[in-house]
Parts: C-alpha cells; structure tokens; sequence
C-alpha cells in the first residue's frame, strides 16, 4: 500500500482565498488591508536584500540576476514589484484561481513573471533553488508549519534570504486581528484567520533554525491610525516580520 504523501495544503483555507480571487487587485475591496500593508513589506525586502546582497536599494533593478520565490503568492501583489526591482520571480500558490487572476494582471501590466499553481513540497521536490524566498501571510494558512518551513528552506540557496511575515498568538493578536479586523472592522472576510493556526515567533525561529537557517531581523508591524498606514514597530505581539539567511 502506498504511503500517503505528505502534505502542507489546507484545503479550507484555499476554498476560501479562491473565492475571493477576484478581489485581488482592488485597492478599495476585501484585501485593502494588504494594498495598505505593501509599502512597509516592500521597503523591508527590498533593504534587507540590497544590504545583504551588496545591491544599491535606490537603483533601478537592484535585483537584477536574483532568483525569487514568492510562495503562497496569491494575485501576486508582492510578485509585481519585485520583477520591477529586476528579479527573475517565481510566484507559486495552491489555489488556481488566485494564479490565474495573477497571470492576468501581470499580462495587462506586461511583466513576465512565472506563475505556478503548485505547493512549497511540489517545488522543492522538483529541486527547484532560490536566492531569495518570500513567505509573506502564508505560515497561518497552512496544514503544517514546520514541513512548510523545511521545503523553503530547501529551496533556499546557501547564503540565501527568507522573509516570513505573520501573526503572533497572543490574546492581543486574537482581539485585534480576528476579533477587531473580522468582525468588528471588516479590514478583512470573516474566517480569514484562525486563532489556534497563528504562528509565535518561537515556533517560527525553531521551525527556520530546523531548516538550517538563522534569523538576522525581526520587527513588529502596528497600524497608525492618524497616518492611515502600517509601520514597523518593536511591538511583536500582533503583526510581526522576519528575514533569515542560509549559511553559505
């Protein structure tokens, strides 16, 4: 009898985010939460990989002749800007629907970025290899975390970057983000997160350090609301971010 293979899916969790697929690209619709989000994920990429990788952050494409992987890509809103930062993207995510939605937009916007409707497992069994992996509000939504985080960090080349940005869980984070964003401000659908999948930093630096990979940041992301937009902050209980590197 063949042994059933592993898996990182969680098939609710893609039903869900392929329902609202159409959704992606509109600033004002049900993930205007992560337009508003963007800016302060694309300038902490975008630093740490130019420092890391000796880039000029200011350039034009200081990503030029970088491999990357945004795993769990959705629409592609992370994909976008990273291919007019000059990588060669990969954006891979389980859900067909939010792939194709992604391959549209790109289309319309004529960039050329390689979109797969495939797993973190898939792609590392496939022995595909990586400079740079992002792993971007995707570590709540998955059947199995430290499988997910190992498959990453298999792809991830020697001396390579991961970025994983996520909830913490903590009674802070279930007010705020489910209870305050969900139901009370509607920032986000109803059902989006789950209070028992959400990720402490402690697992995540377990899970990473189990997959040869050493976290060299960590920041806390909050809401300003007199600014209208998010900010990093030293405050991790809520919404936190962190970049590890593979020793070369």
């Amino acid at each position: 009898m063949q042994e059933a293979r592993q898996t990182t899916i969680d098939v609710r969790e893609i039903e869900h985010f392929s329902a609202l697929a159409a959704e992606w690209w509109n600033p004002a619709g049900k993930f205007g939460t992560l337009h508003k989000f963007n800016p302060v994920r694309l300038a902490y990429i975008r630093d740490h990989v130019a420092a890391h990788f000796g880039r000029d952050p200011h350039a034009v494409k200081p990503f030029a002749g970088l491999r990357l992987l945004d795993i769990g890509c959705g629409g592609g809103l992370l994909c976008e800007p990273m291919a007019r930062l000059g990588a060669d993207v990969v954006g891979a995510d389980a859900s067909e629907t939010n792939i194709e939605v992604a391959k549209l937009h790109a289309a319309e916007g004529g960039l050329a970025i390689d979109y797969r409707a495939t797993t973190a497992e898939s792609l590392a069994d496939d022995g595909e290899k990586f400079d740079v992996i992002l792993n971007m509000e995707v570590v709540e939504h998955v059947s199995d975390v430290d499988l997910f985080i190992a498959k990453c960090g298999a792809m991830l080349k020697p001396g390579g970057l991961i970025f994983v940005a996520t909830i913490n869980r903590t009674l802070k984070a279930w007010g705020l983000a489910i209870i305050g964003a969900e139901y009370v401000l509607g920032w986000l659908p109803r059902g989006t997160h789950q209070y028992d999948k959400l990720v402490r930093p402690q697992e995540l630096e377990r899970a990473l350090s189990a997959a040869q990979v050493a976290i060299t940041d960590r920041t806390g992301v909050v809401y300003n609301p007199l600014a209208d937009r998010w900010q990093r902050s030293r405050d991790m209980d809520v919404n936190y971010m962190v970049v590890g590197s593979k020793a070369p």
